[in-house]
């Protein structure tokens, strides 16, 4: 050293370089005291002692070799979070300052809390939504693919975003049909086809959600399968400004069925046996079952077939419930089901028709402790929340603590039906239908706006039709006196308005008439057994209110109203 510096010194004043040399550059250490600080299954945080002279700080986060994470503070701590539960992670960071790095600290090794997925990606319901999250808020492009496919590349399930042209995006998320779906309509992936007893339901659906800063993508039904390893692909232009994501890189397994047909839970957090209602039911035992379910809305269009002696039970009344939108302008009809799933592009063969739950020869079914609403909110449109088609017309059902809304069409039955100590709201024959008879019983029966309650097109003479016994004919606020009707007939000679109110109570919104008048009822003149009829009605303050009723009804006497003033007297069970 002592050699090197007069050489130096020579060397700069040969080459004329007077000026002082540049300052020596003072380095920086690596930070030391690295340390976990706290830990989630979901997020990492740690800490440093300060490294003099640092301005900031660098650091990485890698797991199986391979970088992970990495990112920039100004402080001597971080939180690194969305990682994966049960991970090994290694951690190390680096001081700077403007031009100046030091060495990486020694990597530290750290796991997360939880249990490390399953190979193949997470365990996930079989029905579970697919979520992918975003740094900000997610905006859908007009073209690109998603699609699922199985480990080996079997293709199994796509969304096409080209589809969006076909439907029409509503101020609650759903998407609906820009043109009415019929039984020759093209199945597009804004479409789904609900499995139940090797029939098939089509509806309209909606795959895609922007839930905050998530893409929330929803398979179509029954195309995944138990215990099946899966990997996602997401074309550029899916989400703008998004590259899209390739083979093997977001893979997923779904977990096993559930242990028991005949008890099955439903969750949309998964915590349940099944994320949705509709799985669940296509599961189900076909001799027996108890489906319930837990807090939460549902947005699904439902469908059951083929089964006897289910029961479909909420949490609460209150606290679960089933919504969606649909009506005549967006499916043709009260629907039917199909004997085989189409293929992309395909007819439908069968339009699935307008409720938001079709059933279609199912016995002893029961609905209880649950909300089902059509929310399609428009006044014209027939939009029913159940369609319970029985194809003999004896099959039954029981609704039990529920309320069903909707405006147009709410209820639509056949069979033998009990509804007891439910809500059942709307204003254009929102109780209607084809039964041997269905009882109303300790019910509130609400008018949304003017019309009618009840359509009836009861088969035969004989059958009682539709009994309402001890209920509460109620008005929402902005519904008129006098404009909400007992019934109107469809004005067919082939089936009968049977129509019996026994101990209700009514507001003022029912028209003193009673009975709409055009067209007239079969038969046109009431019997003491068919016919339109009531038996101590009780208007407002606790008068009758019969006193001002048409001759379109009837009347009855307290003998002829023992035949309709219990649930044995009417049902017989």
């Amino acid at each position: 050293m002592r050699f090197y510096l007069p050489i130096l010194a020579a060397a700069l004043l040969i080459a004329g370089c007077d000026k002082p040399a540049d300052p020596v550059v003072k380095e920086l250490k690596a930070p030391q005291n690295v340390v976990l600080h706290g830990s989630t299954e979901t997020s990492l945080t740690f800490q440093w002692a300060v490294v003099e002279d640092a301005t900031g700080y660098d650091w990485r986060l890698t797991t199986e070799g391979e970088d992970a994470r990495e990112g920039s503070t100004t402080g001597r701590n971080v939180t690194v979070s969305k990682l994966k539960p049960g991970t090994a992670y290694g951690f190390s960071v680096r001081a700077t300052r403007t031009g100046v790095q030091s060495e990486y600290s020694t990597e530290l090794s750290v796991t997360t809390q939880g249990t490390a997925p399953q190979p193949g990606g997470p365990r996930v319901k079989v029905d579970a939504p697919l979520v992918l999250d975003f740094d900000s808020q997610p905006v859908l492009g007009t073209s690109g693919q998603i699609k699922v496919f199985t480990a080996s590349g079997t293709e199994v399930d796509r969304i096409d975003l080209a589809d969006l042209a076909t439907v029409t995006t509503r101020d609650d998320g759903c998407t609906v049909p820009a043109a009415q779906m019929m039984d020759n309509s093209k199945f597009t992936t804004f479409m789904d086809a609900l499995p139940c007893s090797g029939k098939w339901r089509m509806v309209h659906c909606t795959p895609l959600r922007i839930e905050g800063k998530s893409l929330v993508i929803k398979p179509h039904s029954g195309v995944l399968k138990f215990d099946t390893e899966y990997y996602v692909t997401v074309d550029q232009g899916v989400v703008q400004g998004f590259a899209g994501t390739g083979p093997g890189e977001w893979k997923f397994t779904t977990a096993s069925a559930p242990a028991s047909d005949t008890e099955i839970r439903v969750a949309a957090d998964g915590s349940g046996d099944f994320c949705t209602i509709q799985a669940a039911l296509d599961y189900a035992s076909a001799t027996g079952c108890t489906v319930s379910v837990a807090p939460g809305t549902y947005a699904e269009l439902l469908f059951l077939r083929d089964k006897a002696g289910i029961t479909l039970k909420g949490d609460s009344r209150d606290g679960v419930k089933i919504v969606y939108p649909n009506c005549e302008t967006y499916q043709n009809g009260s629907g039917g089901s199909a004997g085989s799933r189409p293929s992309f592009g395909s007819s439908i063969g069968r339009n699935g028709g307008r409720s938001v739950l079709l059933v279609e020869n199912c016995d002893r079914l029961t609905i209880e402790s649950l909300t089902l609403e059509n929310s399609f909110g428009g006044l014209k449109g027939q939009a029913e929340t159940i369609y319970f088609n029985s194809g003999n017309n004896s099959h039954r059902l029981t609704v039990e603590n529920c309320s069903l809304l909707s405006y147009q069409d709410t209820f639509l039955c056949k069979g033998e039906v009990w509804v007891h100590n439910s809500l059942v709201a709307g204003h254009c024959d929102f109780v209607w239908g084809y039964p041997k008879v269905c009882l109303f019983e300790d019910c509130e029966i609400r008018a949304r706006s003017a019309g009618y309650i009840l359509q009836a097109r009861v088969p035969a003479a004989s059958d009682k039709g539709f009994v309402f016994l001890n209920c509460r004919l109620t008005a929402e606020g902005s519904v008129k006196s006098g404009t909400m009707y007992l019934a109107r007939s469809a004005g067919q000679a082939d089936c009968f308005d049977n129509v019996t109110f026994v101990g209700c109570t009514m507001s003022d919104a029912i028209a003193p008439a009673g009975w709409y008048s055009s067209p007239a009822p079969n038969p046109s003149k009431p019997t003491a057994t068919a016919g339109w009829k009531e038996y101590g009605s009780i208007g407002t303050g606790g008068s009758p209110a019969t006193g001002s009723r048409n001759a379109l009804g009837r009347i009855l006497t307290a003998d002829e109203a023992a035949g309709f003033s219990s649930r044995a007297a009417v049902l017989g069970w």
